[in-house]
């Protein structure tokens, strides 16, 4: 028997073809994003030792809560899912499991604290989702050859601590010091950065003691107050910075104060300390103060404030923590604006390593944020700012401390 073979016209091909073209099924986009929605993670102390910087999530949430109202990122609304570890890096790893496996969200952004993230970043990383504008200017977020999908924000502590040892050096030169600094990844770095900025002169480094973020200080003031120091680097959490300022004024000590930016809001540790004591405190800053009268009439300042009273009406004012959270949250919608209709997880953190000369309202003028597949650092420059007893008051010039000499290690 012979086998007969039909002749099929061309046009049945092409339309078999087209048919299996429209029957093809869409490609698979991540559990974390819809047509209508983005969701987010996000890790941040609501309890414990370190809730002072609560204020970070909070103000991010509310920012977030404007975009929606004005319609998202493209169309899509943010559904941000905040938890709280008390600043246990245990318990971040087991919310952070908790929003990607149970909640598939798609991102975590903006958690706060360096033991918390550094627990969750190898597990961030291996699954291929983005540890965004982590809240801690620790050096180890800016690894992008071995750890690609995680990103800080910040500047670092260690170069911090080194524009500390500049001003130092030229405006007390001969001035004893003393440091009181937390004893954990922050402390140190920002104690080792101080120390390499006053290279052979810091021997003029009298006294310094380590603490843990939830200890009396009392005893350490005394130590620190009788050896001698004229200048007083504080280098820790507010309450303790709090703490340290008022006590340091009821003994009649009444040194040279330098308070790093983490602890630098005037809400959680210059207001506590007494507004009064607290005059002269020298920090560092990139974001506008809005209570600086300088900023009365800038847009961005009161927009935020308009911000605040809508959005985020139990915030502080003053809390610096709060703008923070603001600009940071900026920052991402920025990326994610960049990133279009195609929001894979590769593209968002494309976006983020292209940022080009972006500046966020809040900022001060001429901080800019740039980065690249090598440059994982969005924020290199500060400025030096003292405290006037109502607001924070620039001085020089912006420093760009990427010219420190402080290597990222890609």
């Amino acid at each position: 028997m012979k086998t007969r073979i039909k002749w099929l016209p061309p046009a049945f091909f092409a339309a078999l073809l087209l048919g299996s073209t429209w029957m093809a099924p869409p490609p698979t986009r991540a559990a974390g994003v819809t047509d209508t929605e983005i969701r987010i993670g996000n890790i941040m102390p609501y309890t414990g030792p370190l809730a002072a910087f609560a204020s970070i999530g909070r103000a991010e949430a509310a920012y977030f809560d404007m975009i929606n109202e004005r319609g998202g990122i493209n169309g899509r609304k943010i559904r941000f899912i905040s938890r709280d570890d008390s600043s246990n890096p245990r318990t971040a790893v087991e919310h952070t499991r908790e929003l990607v496996e149970q909640e598939r969200v798609h991102l975590m952004f903006g958690s706060f604290g360096t033991p918390s993230n550094l627990a969750t970043r190898s597990y961030l990383n291996e699954r291929n989702i983005p540890q965004l504008f982590v809240a801690s200017g620790e050096e180890e977020w800016a690894h992008p050859k071995r750890f690609p999908w995680t990103m800080g924000w910040q500047p670092t502590y260690r170069s911090e601590g080194r524009i500390y040892a500049n001003y130092i050096q030229a405006a007390y030169p001969s001035k004893k010091i003393a440091v009181l600094w937390q004893n954990d990844q922050f402390g140190r770095d920002l104690f080792r950065g101080l120390q390499e900025g006053l290279g052979i002169t810091a021997n003029m480094i009298v006294a310094d003691i380590a603490i843990d973020a939830d200890m009396s200080i009392d005893a350490q003031v005394d130590i620190l107050k009788n050896s001698g120091a004229e200048v007083l680097v504080l280098n820790c959490a507010p309450p303790i910075s709090a703490r340290a300022i008022r006590k340091a004024a009821e003994q009649g000590w009444y040194p040279v104060v330098v308070l790093v930016n983490a602890a630098a809001s005037i809400a959680h540790a210059l207001r506590p300390a007494g507004l009064q004591n607290s005059v002269g405190v020298i920090s560092t800053s990139y974001l506008k103060d809005a209570g600086d009268a300088t900023w009365k009439e800038d847009p961005a300042i009161k927009a935020w404030l308009a911000f605040m009273d809508k959005y985020y009406p139990d915030g502080d004012k003053e809390d610096g923590y709060a703008i923070f959270g603001y600009a940071a949250a900026e920052t991402l919608v920025q990326v994610l604006t960049q990133c279009g209709d195609d929001l894979s997880r590769e593209n968002i953190m494309r976006q983020a390593a292209s940022l080009r000369n972006y500046q966020s309202t809040v900022a001060f003028p001429g901080i800019t944020i740039n980065t690249g597949p090598s440059d994982f650092h969005p924020i290199e420059q500060m400025r030096l700012v003292q405290f006037d007893g109502s607001t924070w008051q620039p001085i020089g010039d912006v420093i760009e401390s990427a010219f420190l000499g402080v290597p990222g290690d890609n």
